[in-house]
């Protein structure tokens, strides 16, 4: 397996276990981030740490591509995406709250009259 594969699948089992530990009903949809790094492993066949198995329910020795499928069903039957500030926790704010969009100074000295 690359390298740069094996780091972001490491990253996205960080964030597994963090988002894990989360109740149930206030946990944040699994995020979309975690599809690509997923996919980078999916036929790698080489077992992953007993921890991480562990951390995914399944049994000892299972493979890269085991831990892939498990964290790419997360996704099956999700209907919404999880922004960053969702994560692990699902927001506080109601879902008709609108975010206010504050206006942004502009740099109009580059158009002098």
């Amino acid at each position: 397996m690359h390298q740069a594969a094996r780091l972001e699948f490491e990253r996205v089992m960080d964030e597994f276990v963090r988002w894990h530990v989360v109740p149930g009903d206030e946990r944040s949809p699994a995020p979309a981030w975690w599809w690509g790094p997923a996919m980078a492993v999916v036929d790698d066949h080489e077992p992953m740490s007993g921890a991480w198995c562990s951390e995914l329910g399944l049994n000892e020795g299972a493979s890269f591509a085991d831990g892939a499928r498990t964290i790419l069903a997360l996704f099956v039957e999700q209907t919404s995406l999880t922004g960053p500030q969702d994560f692990p926790r699902k927001a506080e704010a109601t879902d008709h709250e609108v975010r206010e969009l504050h206006p942004q100074p502009s740099d109009d000295s580059a158009f002098q009259p």
